[in-house]
């Protein structure tokens, strides 16, 4: 038979033990999932692999092109990160195509937020170069 004294001794340490655990999980500031600026907020995890994979084929990048490595393990990528200013840009040509499609083209969202059918897309420019060339027109008489 446990002893009393013991009992409740063991009890107390590990109490004390278990709030000592719990508060170093509280006071450790969550990071967020998504760092989604242009893409909805309650995308799919396998929406916005199919998102990225699509961008990734138009401009013939990887995922380092955009998204910076991690600062505690830089053989990961730190996916919320804004630290490369590929990342915006590739929010602003998003919503550049966007506008175009909306406007010159009366494409709406689908169910999933995102332009249904896209006429005007990466790859109507880039072709799978992330720095496409730009030719100058020249005009015809």
């Amino acid at each position: 038979m446990i002893k009393p004294k013991t009992l409740i001794f063991t009890l107390l340490i590990s109490a004390v033990a278990a709030m000592g655990a719990t508060a170093d999980l509280q006071e450790a500031p969550a990071q967020p999932k998504h760092n989604l600026k242009v893409l909805p907020k309650d995308i799919s995890r396998e929406n916005i692999h199919q998102v990225m994979e699509q961008w990734s084929a138009a401009l013939g990048v990887k995922c380092n092109f955009c998204h910076a490595p991690s600062a505690t393990d830089p053989k990961r990528m730190d996916w919320t990160s804004d630290a490369k200013p590929e990342k915006q840009m590739a929010r602003q040509m998003y919503t550049m195509t966007g506008k175009i499609n909306k406007k010159y083209f009366h494409t709406k969202k689908g169910e999933n937020g995102m332009m249904a059918m896209a006429a005007v897309n990466c790859n109507t420019c880039h072709h799978g170069e992330a720095h496409p060339e730009i030719k100058e027109f020249k005009e015809t008489k």
